[in-house]
């Protein structure tokens, strides 16, 4: 059913904005296939937009580089900035549905991606005391000849970088991603996604959401709290048969 209408969406919208397919950065696959080998973006196993051989820049702990860009120019990253950082990445690099939010002008890209407040409260929380030289991580980089980034300012704390989890996310990213003002239809980098993305890449979700001031009261949004809590207590009675 939700490969149907992730089918039914892509052939109603326009061809300029994939919406079952992949970004088309260096790394990308053409179209998503599963990937059981995946050292790391496990998430993304069963249709993955990146090869197994990718994941494993991001296996290691800590991570250096992802191809030419240094995640430790401003020292190593503490292990939950480290993990929150990765989630980003995977999302970007393997996601199936990345492309539903791909960028106007701009197909390696994504634009506007709805991630749930709560996920850039903790992402916020376990990297306000890391160290950081760039507001925007996409464009703010010195480049140097061999095509490796360096700090142009000096490394202060997230937390002076930013002023919370929302200011993080809309901006650390460029226009990659914003807050949700719904908690249940946006992103969070888990299996909950699973439940969100159903109603995200339905045309009624995004209608509802330009046309209407509170999310919450969205036929969408009440589904998805419903089928999220289902989820849940699924996920919780399978912890338990598996002890």
């Amino acid at each position: 059913m939700l490969r149907f209408a992730i089918t039914l969406f892509a052939v109603i919208t326009s061809s300029a904005c994939k919406k079952y397919g992949c970004l088309e950065g260096d790394t990308h696959k053409p179209k998503p296939s599963p990937e059981p080998d995946l050292h790391e973006c496990t998430l993304y196993s069963e249709s993955s937009c990146c090869h197994a051989d990718f994941t494993a820049q991001l296996a290691p702990s800590p991570v250096i580089k992802v191809q030419n860009s240094y995640w430790n120019r401003c020292g190593q990253l503490s292990e939950s900035c480290e993990d929150f950082t990765k989630k980003i990445e995977c999302f970007y690099r393997c996601s199936p549905h990345a492309a539903h939010w791909m960028h106007r002008n701009r197909t390696a890209a994504v634009q506007s991606v709805p991630l749930c407040q709560s996920f850039c409260d903790d992402w916020y929380e376990a990297c306000k005391d890391d160290s950081i030289c760039v507001h925007n991580w996409l464009t703010d980089w010195e480049w140097d000849e061999s095509g490796e980034n360096r700090c142009k300012d000096k490394c202060i704390p997230y937390s002076k970088m930013y002023a919370n989890g929302t200011d993080m996310c809309q901006n650390m990213w460029g226009e990659s991603f914003k807050v949700s003002e719904s908690s249940c239809l946006c992103l969070q980098m888990n299996e909950k996604d699973k439940v969100a993305i159903k109603y995200l890449l339905s045309e009624s979700s995004e209608e509802s959401s330009s046309s209407s001031s509170s999310s919450g009261s969205s036929s969408e949004e009440q589904a998805c709290q419903k089928n999220l809590l289902k989820f849940e207590k699924f996920k919780g009675e399978e912890g338990e048969q598996t002890r």
